[in-house]
């Protein structure tokens, strides 16, 4: 059997020069950028971004060791942390081209451990005794301190999607303390404890940033927590605790997912399924942490599909020494020297690329048998419509037919994501029509996904040819049209006339005029214009031959 690789490196990764005793990296993770600093940045600094538009070159003064730097949104100021207590900022405004500052931290003896860009001249600076939230105001070559907060800190972990900026502290560790940013406020979230598998006496640092990740997960935002569990416990093996950690409210603990081994481990986020690598056997599990497990408890997730490794990965040769007719090479694939970021970032400094992770769904389809969960799992993706059709083709085409009953359950969960977007499409031209009203917000059109799988959707890339099948009995043709006819009803969608069109020209093509009468008698199928328009005439008379 072909080993399906259903995660991938992007095709086009973005390149940078690789980490070198003269060259220095880093990733700034809210604008996505990856900079190449040579020599403390005088012999140029590249900034390479997602697209073309993010990237920068520039040169700046050798000051000393280049401990951290970053843009601010769009490019318009420039931080760089050389020494433990200050930042300089220079200016790449039009208007203030090249104008300097640096700001020390306001707390003494604090070291200051980082900083993060909120906004595009707003800043937080985390220091071992706390956060400082500064605006920076380039026109006067100096910051303002809107905000400051005294708290001891080991580390500190930021979101950009959603400017959370998480803070751990105690001795141990565990205790995580959230702040909030948004245009211009700087807001105190409840803070949360993370359950160690083991409390160390004397009590000493025992999370540490490497266990931690944070993601937004079907828009929802998530701390997860990589727990080891000791080897003498009855189940060694490890598993990823989710804590949710709502705007308004306290954090709580909300999934487990279960690993199945011991090791080293990376998270990434793609398509809002948690990929969990594992270093030592080269592969790599997805969870999705919407679909629950039958036998387990409510929350408890074990991986939706086998364990795979990425899909190898060539690197093109480059540079004087590349032959045009030198293969590319094969890349390390998880690699020592990787670096893993969210949501669905890996780099590789010692090679120079960027890589975002990608789910190849259609690999997917054959892994998981159980049809209904399938679907579940397809409908929360992305670019599923495609996938979804081909499913249903091939599970009426194929020798996978699997019977009336599956048929049934995938029409059903694919007409109710159809019903729920028609009733939110409905509720919003209601809203609109009728005008605003008072104290209430705008509504916001829904999207519409390509889980909105319609009936011109079914009739022209599954029902259409599966009807015309020679090979297929007519009787399982009709039951299956008939079938999707019913699931649309069900739920109270008005069924297509092209569809019942279909189920008469078969009952006709096959004599079963007694099947057409009833169906017509009964009001199966429904008496509309276009529908006489294609029935034949005297059907009322059961014996017309």
């Amino acid at each position: 059997m072909s080993e399906e690789h259903y995660l991938e490196l992007c095709e086009n990764p973005v390149q940078f020069e690789n980490a070198s005793s003269v060259n220095n990296v880093f990733f700034d993770e809210a604008n996505k950028q990856v900079f190449a600093v040579r020599s403390g940045g005088a012999t140029g600094v590249v900034v390479k971004g997602p697209d073309d538009k993010n990237s920068v070159a520039f040169r700046m003064d050798d000051k000393g060791e280049v401990k951290c730097i970053k843009f601010s949104i769009g490019n318009k100021i420039l931080a760089v942390q050389r020494t433990p207590k200050s930042v300089d900022f220079i200016s790449f405004i039009p208007d203030y081209p090249h104008l300097e500052c640096s700001q020390e931290c306001k707390m003494k003896n604090a070291n200051i451990l980082g900083f993060c860009w909120t906004n595009w001249n707003e800043i937080v600076f985390i220091t071992d005794q706390g956060i400082e939230f500064y605006q920076v105001l380039p026109d006067k070559r100096s910051l303002k301190l809107l905000k400051s907060q005294s708290v001891n800190v080991n580390w500190y972990m930021y979101c950009p999607e959603t400017a959370v900026i998480l803070l751990s502290t105690t001795a141990q560790g565990n205790v995580l303390q959230p702040f909030a940013f948004k245009s211009g406020t700087m807001s105190k979230m409840p803070k949360f404890e993370i359950e160690l598998p083991v409390v160390p006496k004397p009590a000493k640092l025992n999370l540490t940033e490497r266990d931690i990740a944070v993601a937004t997960i079907y828009g929802q935002l998530y701390v997860m927590y990589l727990k080891h569990h000791s080897r003498t416990t009855d189940s060694p093996c490890a598993e990823v605790v989710l804590y949710q950690l709502p705007r308004e409210g306290s954090c709580k603990k909300t999934n487990v997912l279960k690993l199945n081994t011991t090791g080293k481990f990376a998270l990434n986020v793609v398509d809002n399924l948690v990929v969990v690598h594992h270093q030592s056997s080269q592969t790599s599990i997805i969870f999705d942490i919407k679909l629950r497990e039958p036998d387990c408890a409510l929350n408890v997730h074990q991986p939706v599909l086998p364990g795979r490794s990425i899909h190898p990965y060539r690197i093109p040769l480059t540079g004087p020494a590349a032959v045009p007719t030198q293969p590319p090479v094969p890349c390390e694939l998880y690699s020592s020297s990787w670096s893993v970021f969210q949501p669905d970032i890996i780099i590789s400094a010692s090679e120079g690329y960027l890589w975002y992770l990608q789910v190849k769904l259609p690999l997917t389809v054959n892994l998981l048998q159980d049809k209904g969960k399938l679907m579940d799992f397809l409908l929360r993706r992305r670019d599923c419509k495609m996938v979804i059709l081909s499913v249903c083709a091939q599970m009426l085409n194929g020798g996978d037919k699997g019977g009336l009953p599956v048929v049934a359950t995938v029409f059903d969960k694919l007409n109710q994501v159809y019903k729920e977007y028609l009733e939110a499409e409905q509720t919003y031209t209601v809203a609109t029509e009728s005008g605003p009203s008072r104290g209430s917000a705008a509504r916001e059109r829904p999207v519409r996904t390509q889980a909105v799988i319609d009936q011109s959707d079914m009739y022209t890339h599954v029902l259409s040819s599966f009807s015309e099948k020679k090979d297929t009995c007519h009787k399982f043709i009709i039951a299956v049209l008939m079938e999707y006819i019913r699931s649309l009803n069900q739920v109270q969608i008005t069924v297509q006339h092209y569809l019942y069109e279909l189920v008469i020209k078969m009952l006709v093509q096959h004599n079963l005029f007694y099947m057409l009468h009833q169906f017509l008698q009964y009001h199966v199928l429904s008496d509309s214009k276009p529908l006489k328009a294609h029935t034949p005439l005297h059907t009322s008379s059961p014996w017309i031959c």
